[in-house]
């Protein structure tokens, strides 16, 4: 009888594992398809750059530095690897992009191109997804981490592989980039 009970005990801590394990899986898979959904919207932005800089560049074909600024920005964005150095290369992107968007004040003409308006208006509809992928993929980091760090998964989450992940962090720009880009007509 005493090991029937110790048997049925054994076999519940093990469904236990396995019910936590499944649970943990779930929150991992959903912070890689959160993290997908902030490539899938890079991957558009890194597109609409090169269309912007040939606009830019006929009506401001003087202003290199900030073209090769951007054009090295976008470069180590798309080159980045991990949530870390991809948050880091946007955000250096995003300040060049920003360089180049304001050249249109000083060039009137481009200010009013209809290409560099509807490139500007995409840019800026982009960089919204964005904002709400991070988001999505910052909440469901915090579910994941929370998860792992609590009892009792903590005893052995990271023993079955789970480990701690990065929010894709604004760092030293956050105030620059916490404001919603603006494109004026």
């Amino acid at each position: 009888m005493s090991s029937m009970v110790v048997l049925g005990i054994i076999v519940a801590l093990i469904a236990y594992v396995v019910f936590v394990y499944n649970g943990l899986v779930q929150l991992r898979q959903k912070v890689n398809q959160a993290f997908a959904d902030i490539d899938v919207q890079l991957k558009l932005r890194h597109d609409l750059i090169p269309n912007l800089i040939e606009t830019v560049k006929g009506y401001a074909a003087h202003e290199k530095s900030t073209f090769d600024a951007v054009i090295k920005a976008r470069n180590a964005a798309m080159s980045a690897q991990g949530t870390a150095q991809v948050a880091q290369a946007e955000n250096m992107l995003t300040g060049a992009l920003r360089g180049l968007i304001a050249l249109a004040e000083a060039y009137p003409d481009l200010k009013a191109n209809t290409n560099f308006l509807q490139l500007q208006t995409e840019l800026s509809d982009i960089e919204n997804k964005i904002a709400a992928a991070r988001r999505f993929f910052n909440n469901a980091v915090q579910e994941f981490n929370t998860s792992i760090e609590q009892l009792p998964a903590a005893l052995f989450a990271g023993a079955l592989g789970f480990k701690h992940r990065d929010f894709f962090d604004l760092g030293e720009t956050r105030p620059q980039l916490e404001q919603a880009p603006s494109v004026k007509f």
